[in-house]
């Protein structure tokens, strides 16, 4: 059963081992992700020296449920952006956020900004 969604700030903190990761560990195994969140996850891997190989092992290891950005998913997330763009929300949190409402878990994230938006029946966890 999918324990969470998480952005991409919280998979970078546990892959990191940043302030926080102990929160996101607990989901190893059991968290789902949207792919748009997870090219920006292998981006920031990428572009901190880490080759494709490696970082493949380093994401495969934390067995993510990763979600297609499918046309459900475009309507979701493109729903959320009225309730979102004041905070300055863009696609890969709008996606994490719609499929955190869809599949009725908390979304983890790093980004305090979260807090302020304001979505019925989403749950946020910030992880540090």
């Amino acid at each position: 059963m999918t324990s969470a969604v998480l952005d991409a700030s919280a998979v970078l903190a546990l892959v990191r081992d940043e302030p926080g990761a102990d929160k996101v560990e607990s989901h190893v195994g059991r968290a789902a992700i949207s792919a748009v969140n997870l090219q920006e996850v292998v981006k920031e891997l990428l572009l901190s020296g880490l080759d494709e190989p490696t970082v493949r092992e380093l994401l495969d290891e934390l067995r993510l449920d990763v979600r297609s950005h499918d046309v459900s998913a475009a309507y979701a997330a493109a729903g959320l952006h009225a309730q979102t763009r004041q905070y300055g929300r863009g696609l890969g949190d709008r996606s994490c956020l719609a499929l955190a409402l869809q599949l009725g878990v908390p979304a983890l994230t790093a980004d305090r900004e979260w807090k302020k938006i304001k979505v019925s029946n989403l749950e946020l966890e910030l992880i540090r």
